[in-house]
């Protein structure tokens, strides 16, 4: 950007000192400094819970280019209400938000939901970073930071996850997601999806065995909170059926009709 600096690369004014480049391009990931670091770096589901617009903004884009699945809320209890369901790998808390500070937010979810927490704050004194490291925190990064320490905190806290099995592999009958290899098999053959599959095949098993409807899909695989009256549902349903079904005996996805879809071993 000549004459100038480019916005993405200068982000103190919102505690952020070196974004990589952003793209909303649906299953590509163009080139970004920070994934130039880690080309095998493993998907993770995040949840940036951070007050200021336009830094939830730039982090959920930035986590988005090197392959991760990043929602954000902007207030204390919107992020609660989205973190308890214990679906997200790591959540990136700001400690002063509205409605439910972030240190609050944290010592509720530790009542019953064990998800890794890195604290994001301007307070950086060591009482500070020890208030929130007792309140609950795992990692505490001080404003300003560098997006690339924020990236491998984040996945430093989600391989200390991994061990649990149960929380980070889903399975109906012989079908096989990995969350965080991003791998899913079908008995020994290996299948491949776009991004977008893989999200929308992760949140019916999430869900196996239980109608899911449109309106379900479109808010949490598409975020769209409203019916853009297209058939990208039908779409994605119909490829993805013939990615996990087509040439097994046993179909798994099926279609309830005037209700949604639903995953289920067929088996049982």
């Amino acid at each position: 950007m000549a004459g100038g600096v480019d916005p993405a690369t200068e982000m103190t004014g919102i505690g952020v000192t070196d974004m990589p480049t952003f793209a909303d391009i649906d299953g590509q990931r163009p080139f970004s400094r920070a994934a130039e670091a880690q080309p095998d770096r493993v998907t993770m589901r995040l949840l940036v819970i951070e007050d200021d617009r336009d830094a939830a903004d730039y982090l959920v884009k930035a986590f988005r280019e090197v392959g991760h699945v990043a929602d954000s809320a902007t207030d204390g209890d919107d992020g609660l209400t989205m973190a308890a369901d214990g679906q997200y790998d790591v959540l990136i808390v700001d400690r002063m938000l509205p409605k439910r500070d972030g240190l609050s937010l944290i010592g509720a979810l530790r009542k019953g939901i064990g998800t890794p927490a890195l604290i994001l704050s301007a307070l950086g004194q060591v009482d500070d970073r020890v208030k929130g490291l007792r309140a609950g925190g795992d990692d505490y990064l001080s404003k300003p930071y560098s997006f690339s320490e924020l990236l491998a905190r984040v996945e430093v806290l989600a391989r200390r996850r991994v061990g649990r099995t149960e929380e980070t592999v889903l399975r109906v009958g012989d079908l096989e997601l990995d969350r965080l290899s991003h791998q899913v098999r079908r008995g020994d053959e290996e299948i491949s999806l776009q991004p977008r599959e893989f999200r929308l095949l992760e949140y019916l098993m999430q869900h196996a065995g239980q109608v899911v409807t449109r309106t379900m899909l479109l808010e949490n695989v598409w975020d769209y909170h409203f019916d853009p009256q297209t058939n990208v549902i039908d779409v994605h349903i119909s490829r993805l059926r013939s990615k996990i079904d087509k040439g097994f005996s046993q179909p798994l996805l099926h279609t309830i009709r005037g209700a949604g879809y639903m995953i289920r071993d067929g088996a049982r």
